[in-house]
């Protein structure tokens, strides 16, 4: 058996990034970044205010109260700029740009009638505490040409709303991954027909194309092909047409008698023992046109978990993302475990969250463990590693969130 790492590693060596897109921000939300973004203008653009009420000459409060005249009022999106003598203030709104004469904002709370519709004068009852209080600074959050998104990053709605504000249109992004999915299996039915003898529901195209697309990619074929023939490769040639950046095979990788990916793709795919459980036969490969082909074994639990482990890094490869956005948690386990000896294990677990200050792990019931019933309950996988010790209840593990 080769380790998970090794395996991994050969996928990613393999992984051509996707050419970048040009995308205005408001079809942007969900791609990565492929530039990063610096800011075209300063962020604020002009000294304005931080709160609503008047903008006034910190000389003029050495002694407080002091009743000042109003000369100007001026509301967000104000064109003027008043000057102000000795005395004299501006009723000024949060955002409104703050005149050059005045050098603090004294907050409407912090005068008297404040809020009077038509002043012509106000008090200042409480000082502000020195010069520039209330008071946001051109550039202060972002100046002209500082960056504003790196690349490699997943925009999300608040990243497009920076990018926005600091006076771009349009990103380069990567486009969505195309995956085609395909389970393998003559014993497989679509859901709702009625089944013979030794048939099952087909689920797995259903569960590798939904996790596809929360990935991020686009699912361009989602299939079902029997033991017998050259389905496997017919479905590639079929992907390809439709331009399928990657192929996910479900079954037909292991070593039993009717395995027909491993049987029609022997030239095309690597087939590996990788040291994990679930999910050890594990099936790599590149087409000649350059897409990329999983083979993962037919277990539901087996093929989500070699997805999360192989095929999702490497669609986030494609698209040049830097950050792995999968929340990790180490928290005790509800129940003991087995550990093994010899190989890594993914274990999908529901975190009981019933104490916010004490997560727990919960596994799947035994009778569930590889059904995707079990699989449908859990929030993420609990990672142990080998070891000579099995896990009693409350040792800590390691949970990917999913």
């Amino acid at each position: 058996m080769i380790a998970v790492s090794t395996h991994l590693a050969a996928i990613l060596s393999a992984v051509e990034p996707l050419a970048p897109e040009q995308r205005p921000l408001e079809r942007a939300r969900g791609r990565v970044l492929r530039h990063p973004v610096h800011a075209a203008v300063d962020v604020p653009g002009f000294d304005n205010s931080a709160m609503d009420g008047f903008a006034v000459r910190i000389d003029d409060l050495a002694t407080v109260p002091v009743t000042l005249r109003v000369v100007a009022d001026l509301p967000a999106g104000a064109s003027q700029n008043p000057a102000l003598r000795p005395g004299e203030a501006a009723r000024i709104m949060t955002g409104a740009p703050v005149p050059t004469d005045a050098t603090v904002v004294v907050p409407f709370e912090d005068t008297r009638d404040g809020l009077v519709g038509s002043l012509s004068e106000t008090t200042v009852l409480v000082a502000p505490r020195g010069s520039g209080a209330h008071i946001r600074r051109r550039g202060s959050d972002t100046p002209a040409g500082a960056a504003v998104v790196p690349a490699g990053v997943r925009l999300t709605a608040a990243r497009i709303a920076a990018i926005a504000a600091s006076g771009t249109a349009s990103v380069e992004v990567a486009r969505a991954p195309r995956v085609a999915v395909v389970s393998t299996g003559s014993e497989l039915v679509a859901p709702g027909m009625p089944l013979g003898h030794g048939q099952i529901p087909e689920s797995n195209s259903f569960l590798l194309a939904g996790l596809a697309e929360e990935a991020g990619a686009e699912v361009v074929l989602r299939a079902s092909v029997g033991d017998e023939g050259d389905g496997p490769r017919a479905s590639i040639a079929e992907a390809e047409r439709l331009g399928a950046d990657v192929v996910v095979f479900s079954g037909g990788v292991s070593a039993g008698a009717y395995e027909v990916v491993k049987n029609s793709l022997g030239d095309l795919l690597s087939f590996v023992q990788v040291a994990m459980q679930p999910a050890r036969p594990q099936g790599f490969g590149r087409t000649p046109a350059g897409t990329l082909v999983f083979g993962l074994p037919g277990n539901p639990v087996s093929a989500a978990v070699s997805f999360e482990v192989f095929v999702r890094p490497a669609l986030r490869e494609l698209e040049g993302e830097v950050d792995d956005v999968r929340a990790v948690v180490r928290v005790p386990l509800a129940e003991g475990w087995r550990v093994r000896v010899d190989r890594l294990q993914y274990v999908p677990v529901r975190l009981d969250r019933t104490d916010p200050a004490a997560w727990r792990a919960v596994p799947p019931a035994p009778g569930t463990r590889g059904s995707t019933r079990g699989l449908g309950d859990a929030d993420g996988y609990a990672v142990i590693p080998p070891g000579d010790r099995d896990l009693e209840p409350g040792d800590l593990v390691e949970v990917r969130i999913a």
